[in-house]
């Protein structure tokens, strides 16, 4: 667990003490080939260390395999999803003539009428056209959002080639299952909350409030992330801990009087405090 992962899982834990709500956590280790043996649960260890703690049992994306299939089932029965033939390079092929003449980069459907003799590799949600694409949304920290899933996004992949199940039905089916009323995130994840209200309504699934925080950027001022070297938190002290989180609340905007208090737990309650003031809504 790293800055920037620290000042996302402290902007939805105030969130959810500021309303009077539960907090819960997630992991989302659907992409098992590219999760490494133990990181989830130093992930837990470090929250703990911190003392935040999950108010229901954490949920393992890993091991709800069923109910995505189930979800996918359902649209496919609706006539909602098709089965893509398409490998990466002819999408990226594809994408290259097509932005040549239209200014798109979405993907342009190239099975959505059929295979062509092509195996199936990937699911796709179908998206509508005209303004049925255009799918609006206020968030509570980034604004008034609009994006047309037809122009900018395209047919989205629900089940991978791989078999991997795709982030965006993974999310909207565990935030059903698990009545998310808020979510709380990072401003990476901005661009996919149109795909995911679209496919809320598909699945009769009510659409949470969004709040998308800023990322924490790296010197090169990319995206801080484990992929680009990261130093994890280090919380080997009281005073260690109190540090990175007093660092957490100012990225966040939060009063500097933060900086002044010397216990963790009154921290906590001058955050709570600052958070509700400023994110009443």
């Amino acid at each position: 667990m790293h800055r920037g992962s620290l000042v996302t899982a402290l902007a939805s834990w105030l969130d959810a003490r500021a309303h009077d709500g539960v907090w819960i956590v997630r992991m989302e280790d659907l992409d098992e080939p590219r999760c490494e043996p133990g990181a989830a649960d130093a992930i837990l260890a470090t929250l703990t260390r911190l003392g935040l703690h999950s108010d229901e049992p954490v949920v393992w994306q890993s091991q709800r395999h069923a109910q995505y299939e189930q979800a996918l089932a359902s649209l496919i029965a609706r006539g909602l999803v098709y089965p893509c033939g398409c490998t990466r390079r002819e999408i990226a092929d594809s994408l290259t003539r097509v932005h040549a003449r239209h200014r798109t980069l979405a993907y342009p459907g190239t099975c959505r009428h059929g295979l062509h003799g092509k195996t199936p590799r990937a699911w796709r949600l179908r998206v509508p056209d005209g303004e049925a694409a255009r799918i609006r949304f206020e968030d509570r920290w980034m604004g008034p959002q609009t994006q047309d899933l037809a122009t900018e996004v395209g047919d989205f992949v629900l089940k991978r080639a791989d078999g991997q199940w795709a982030y965006q039905l993974a999310v909207v089916v565990d935030d059903q299952t698990q009545g998310m009323t808020d979510i709380v995130r990072g401003a990476d994840l901005l661009d996919s909350t149109a795909r995911q209200i679209y496919l809320q309504a598909c699945l009769d699934a009510p659409t949470p409030r969004y709040l998308h925080v800023p990322l924490v950027m790296a010197d090169d001022g990319e995206k801080l992330s484990k992929q680009n070297g990261a130093a994890p938190l280090v919380l080997d002290t009281a005073n260690a801990t109190l540090c990175a989180l007093k660092d957490a609340a100012a990225h966040l905007g939060l009063p500097a009087t933060l900086t002044h208090v010397s216990h963790r737990e009154d921290f906590y309650a001058a955050a709570i405090q600052a958070w509700r003031a400023q994110h009443r809504q």
